[in-house]
């Protein structure tokens, strides 16, 4: 197999960023991901029976090393809520070409597997935290769980030592943005960052409308009036967050625009399904499936190619088209292919 680190799509967007959902479950019920009336004890999940194994995982993302992948996010679902998930990011870390392992959770189990991760390798966490209100914090998970246990899961994150805690936080009109600033500085006093990110349409099941959605701007220009903040320059050319410093110096904040000022032109990731489909696009519609192909017997070489031909023919741009399209999309569920 030779190396190839200039694959690029049909609008010359370079392959560097892998995100893996190791499970379409979750024990949240999020109102913009799982509503309780859909994700229900009826729902037809993936088997586990035809989830990757972890060497089938780490076989993929050593051949995409290879194709120029850089990056790896671990997501789901809940993506703690696959057994042995240390085992995994332990064989992931040393991999040749893969410069960073990540992970988005929820936070509810990382009391119990925080320290476990450390010790496999994983130095970075985003926890997806929605309000500090218990009230606002419960309603938006469907009732799953309470505050106080994602709060206690970050301080686990934190006494293991990682190296960076980013806080996740969807914003819906009218829901939890009286929060926004409550947010913003409450974790910039425990030195961590809170990425604030527009509400969007993904999948077919959450009721979205535009409505709902309260931009950057205003997002900015609320933060802005309780502590000025000063926009920084991104750290890579592919960031989807626009970051921001407080002026007094203490700790920084980000903003992803995906429905106000979409980033598709730089957008570099491909993502797996925890049952092997590729998803060119968080709002795409076709997976192409790669578990068909590994148990056919491809080889790596095999893997390359077909890889090749999904990301040259790409040409997702949803965000920046959205308001073109007139007729409802199938979207793929977001808890499929990884937020």
């Amino acid at each position: 197999m030779t190396s190839n680190n200039t694959l690029h799509d049909s609008l010359g967007r370079q392959l560097a960023y892998l995100r893996i959902s190791l499970t379409d479950q979750c024990n949240f019920r999020c109102t913009y991901c799982m509503p309780a009336r859909v994700f229900n004890n009826g729902h037809p999940y993936i088997p586990r029976a035809d989830y990757l194994s972890f060497n089938q995982l780490a076989r993929l993302v050593r051949v995409l090393a290879g194709m120029g992948v850089r990056k790896i996010r671990l997501t789901g679902g809940e993506p703690l809520m696959r057994k042995g998930v240390e085992q995994l990011v332990g064989t992931l870390i040393p991999i040749a070409g893969i410069d960073e392992v990540t992970m988005t959770t929820n936070g509810y189990m990382l009391v119990q597997q925080a320290e476990a991760l450390k010790r496999a390798g994983l130095s970075r966490l985003n926890v997806s935290l929605d309000s500090l209100d218990p009230e606002v914090f419960r309603e938006m998970n469907g009732g799953r769980a309470e505050l106080e246990a994602v709060l206690g899961g970050i301080e686990a994150a934190e006494a293991a030592g990682f190296e960076s805690i980013k806080i996740n936080t969807v914003i819906k009109r009218g829901v939890n943005d009286h929060g926004i600033v409550d947010l913003a500085m409450y974790f910039r006093k425990r030195g961590l960052t809170v990425r604030f990110i527009e509400y969007m349409d993904t999948g077919t099941v959450t009721d979205w409308h535009i409505d709902q959605v309260v931009t950057t701007d205003e997002m900015i220009a609320m933060v802005n009036e309780s502590a000025p903040i000063e926009p920084l320059p991104l750290e890579r050319d592919d960031d989807v967050a626009r970051r921001y410093r407080f002026v007094d110096g203490m700790g920084e904040v980000g903003f992803i625009t995906s429905v106000s000022n979409p980033f598709c032109e730089s957008c570099t990731r491909l993502r797996l399904t925890a049952d092997g489909k590729l998803f060119t696009c968080l709002f795409g519609v076709v997976g192409h499936d790669l578990r068909k192909q590994l148990l056919e017997g491809a080889t790596d070489g095999d893997i390359v190619d077909f890889i090749n031909k999904v990301w040259r023919r790409r040409s997702d741009r949803y965000s920046e088209v959205r308001s073109q399209i007139n007729i409802p999309l199938k979207k793929v569920e977001m808890n499929r292919v990884g937020g």
